[in-house]
C-alpha cells in the first residue's frame, strides 16, 4: 500500500514548548492540647505527627515530621497549634528541615505556623533548624495568639547552607516574619528579609558580617523581664543579645558556624525552659539522636 507523503518540514506544526509541571505538596497539621493531653488532631501529607513516650516531668509531646524529605519550589506547609485553658503541650520537629533550590518560574516555598494559647495554658514550640540551600526561596511566618496569662516558649533557627559540605547560600530569598498578639493586641512584630542574586562575594553577607546561622528565641509570660539577666548571659555580645518588653523576653543568636549556633541555642532553650516553665533542664531526646 502506498504510504501518504509526509508534509514538508516547513509546513509541520510543532507543539508549543511548555515548562515541566512538577508535583508539589500542600501539607497541613493541626493539633489541640487539652487539660487531659491531646484533644484533637488533623494531618494531611506530607505532614505527620508522632507521639513518643514522654519523660517524667514533661508535658505531652508531639513531633512534626515532613515525609517528603524536604521542600522545594511551590511546596507549602501549614501547622496549627492550639491549647485549651490550663492545657500544656510541646511541639518539636523530628530533624532539620531542608529547603532546596527553587527553579525559575516556580512559587516560593511557604511554611506558615499559627499558635493559639488560651488562659492558663503553656505551649513550647521547639523547631529544629531550617537549612537553606543555594537558590532556595523561603517565606516563613509564625503567628502567635496569647490570651490572658497564657505562656509560650518558642525557638526557630536558620542556617544558610551546611558548613561541613562546603555549601554557600549565594542566591535566593529568606523572608522570616514573627507576629505575637496578647488579647487581640499586637505586642511584637519582626521580619527578617534576606535576598541576593549572583555569585557570593568574600565580603560581608546581608549585613551580618561572617555569620551564616541565626536563631530567635522568645519567652512570653508575665515574668519575662525577671529572666533577662539569664538570657543575656546565654547570649553574650558580639554573637548574641537579649531584651525584654511587653511581657516578652527576646533572645537572638548568630554565628559563622551552624553547629556552634545550634549548641548555643540548645543551651539557651534548656536553661530558659527550666527557669521560666519549671520543666526539666533538657530538650526532647530526639534533639540529640
Amino acid at each position: 500500500m502506498e504510504q501518504p507523503a509526509s508534509l514538508p518540514e516547513r509546513n509541520r506544526v510543532s507543539a508549543p514548548s511548555l515548562p515541566p509541571r512538577h508535583q508539589r505538596v500542600d501539607g497541613h497539621a493541626r493539633i489541640r492540647f487539652s487539660s487531659h493531653g491531646v484533644g484533637d488532631l488533623y494531618q494531611r501529607a506530607p505532614c505527620r505527627m508522632l507521639f513518643p513516650d514522654r519523660e517524667q516531668g514533661e508535658a505531652p509531646l508531639a513531633v512534626l515530621i515532613t515525609t517528603s524529605g524536604g521542600l522545594t519550589g511551590g511546596d507549602r506547609i501549614r501547622l496549627d497549634i492550639e491549647a485549651e485553658p490550663e492545657a500544656r503541650g510541646t511541639v518539636t520537629t523530628q530533624a532539620a528541615e531542608k529547603l532546596y533550590r527553587v527553579l525559575p518560574g516556580e512559587a516560593d516555598i511557604r511554611i506558615d505556623t499559627r499558635i493559639e494559647i488560651a488562659r492558663g495554658a503553656v505551649v513550647e514550640w521547639l523547631s529544629q533548624e531550617a537549612i537553606i540551600f543555594d537558590r532556595s526561596r523561603l517565606r516563613r511566618s509564625l503567628d502567635i495568639r496569647l490570651h490572658g496569662d497564657a505562656r509560650l516558649l518558642g525557638v526557630e533557627m536558620t542556617m544558610l547552607g551546611r558548613d561541613a559540605m562546603g555549601e554557600r547560600f549565594a542566591t535566593g530569598l529568606v523572608h522570616d516574619a514573627w507576629r505575637i498578639w496578647r488579647d487581640g493586641r499586637l505586642v511584637w512584630a519582626d521580619a527578617l528579609h534576606l535576598e541576593r542574586a549572583g555569585v557570593a562575594s568574600p565580603g560581608p553577607r546581608f549585613g551580618m558580617g561572617e555569620a551564616r546561622a541565626m536563631a530567635t528565641l522568645v519567652y512570653a509570660g508575665a515574668d519575662a523581664a525577671s529572666h533577662l539577666d539569664l538570657a543575656r548571659a546565654l547570649a553574650p555580645a558580639p554573637w548574641g543579645g537579649a531584651t525584654a518588653m511587653h511581657d516578652l523576653l527576646i533572645l537572638r543568636l548568630i554565628d559563622r558556624d551552624g553547629m556552634a549556633l545550634r549548641a548555643a541555642a540548645v543551651r539557651a532553650v534548656t536553661a530558659l525552659r527550666a527557669a521560666a516553665l519549671g520543666s526539666p533542664a533538657r530538650l526532647p531526646a530526639l534533639w540529640t539522636c
